[in-house]
């Protein structure tokens, strides 16, 4: 499984050609192989962003994280109790509650996280990224 940071959504469904090419080929492959995600909190963040007028996406919040979901294969993954749990234990990590538990989901599903945040990338944590 291949999950997508909040940052990479809005890269891969507004401007492509900010991504990197291991990225971008992640993407692909993942999209292909009906084995990408993202976070539900990464939906309410990029709702928040449209709210306070930070991202601009020419259609309202409801109907562009639509699209994106409808863009690709999206499995859009809940916070369970054991996400919650190791998100809590990551604060020495990042500060922001939103990124761990997109780095805790990434830990709890095994799975590889695209980001290009350099706070989780060099966490030391069991995360495979790719940036």
């Amino acid at each position: 499984m291949v999950i997508l940071d909040t940052n990479v959504l809005i890269f891969d469904a507004l401007a492509p050609q900010r991504l990197s090419r291991a990225a971008h080929r992640a993407i692909e492959q993942a999209n292909a192989e009906a084995a990408l995600a993202c976070c539900d909190i990464s939906l309410w963040e990029i709702a928040m962003l449209i709210a306070k007028q930070r991202l601009d996406p020419g259609k309202d919040a409801l109907s562009f994280l639509k699209l994106v979901l409808a863009a690709r294969n999206f499995r859009v993954l809940a916070i369970v109790p054991e996400i919650a749990k190791l998100s809590v234990r990551l604060e020495d990590v990042n500060p922001d509650p939103a990124d761990r538990i997109i780095a805790a989901t990434a830990v709890f599903y095994d799975a590889t996280l695209i980001t290009r945040d350099k706070n989780l990338r060099d966490a030391g944590l069991s995360l495979n990224v790719v940036w």
